[in-house]
């Protein structure tokens, strides 16, 4: 069943970022679908209870604009500190904490610092984050947690938790 599942995922995520109405491309999508779910369908983790519930779906619909907004922000803020030679950076490594318990919660979230501009997540361990951040606005746990993940931290618990 899982097999099937990530084949029929992979399959249209292909078709919706490489659509060609060619038989061509659908032919290669499928097969490369078919090779990831025979070659990875025993590490895919599928949690039947929780796939298809509706409130999962509305916060995955509702990261994605949040997500955008915020990269964006700091897509911005990264381009002026590039261009403005007198503005102020202070690089650094702050330890932020998080309140997901799953795995592919803290991965999203970590990914989602990860992507945003001017933030890169180095490590994590047991419950805490580590961050480089292009200008410490905190150093303060507390402080830094609600400056970087808060902003993703409830969408993506109520999404994968």
């Amino acid at each position: 069943m899982k097999r099937i599942l990530l084949f029929v995922l992979s399959f249209a995520i292909w078709c919706v970022f490489t659509w060609v109405p060619d038989g061509v491309e659908l032919a290669l999508g499928g097969a490369i679908s078919f090779f990831l779910a025979l070659f990875f369908g025993d590490i895919f983790y599928v949690d039947y209870r929780n796939f298809f519930k509706i409130k999962h779906l509305f916060y995955i619909i509702y990261f994605i604009p949040v997500f955008i907004y915020y990269c964006l922000k700091a897509n911005i803020d990264v381009a002026y500190r590039v261009l403005h030679p007198k503005m102020p950076i202070s690089p650094g490594i702050v330890k932020i904490k998080t309140n997901l318990k799953r795995e592919s919660s803290i991965t999203m979230l970590a990914n989602s610092i990860t992507l945003t501009p001017g933030t890169l997540t180095v490590d994590v361990i047991d419950g805490y984050m580590y961050v480089h951040w292009i200008n410490v606005g905190a150093k303060d746990v507390k402080k830094a947690t609600e400056l970087i993940s808060k902003k993703f931290e409830a969408i993506i618990k109520g999404a994968l938790e």
